[in-house]
């Protein structure tokens, strides 16, 4: 499912981010959604969410 999309992601969602100092990588890192940061409906780097772990990153992909 597409990480660019607000609507898309929910709290307690598996997903794979990708954090900030992994970005020229590509590292992803899979955690469950805690909060939603990003406000505007769409973002093309992905929407940026912390993890129940902490972490914060920019949704690369939605497990099913």
């Amino acid at each position: 499912m597409d990480g660019t999309k607000r609507n898309n992601i929910k709290i307690g969602a598996t997903v794979m981010v990708v954090q900030k100092q992994d970005q020229r990588s590509g590292k992803l890192t899979e955690g469950v959604v805690q909060r939603i940061l990003t406000n505007s409906s769409e973002h093309h780097h992905g929407i940026k969410v912390m993890l129940e772990n902490g972490i914060v990153g920019r949704v690369k992909e939605i497990k099913k």
